[in-house]
């Protein structure tokens, strides 16, 4: 599987379901998904 999308938020867009836990991680200031952080803060809570 070989896809692209245009953003953080469009490749989030099929995914995020409620309940869902995401594990990211980093080492200090390399490797941290900043991008995919503010798309998760950017959506709207589904209650």
């Amino acid at each position: 599987m070989n896809t692209l999308y245009p953003d953080a938020a469009a490749a989030l867009d099929s995914l995020l379901c409620d309940g869902l836990l995401i594990a990211s991680g980093g080492f200090g200031l390399c490797g941290v998904p900043e991008r995919l952080l503010g798309a998760l803060q950017a959506r709207e809570p589904s209650f």
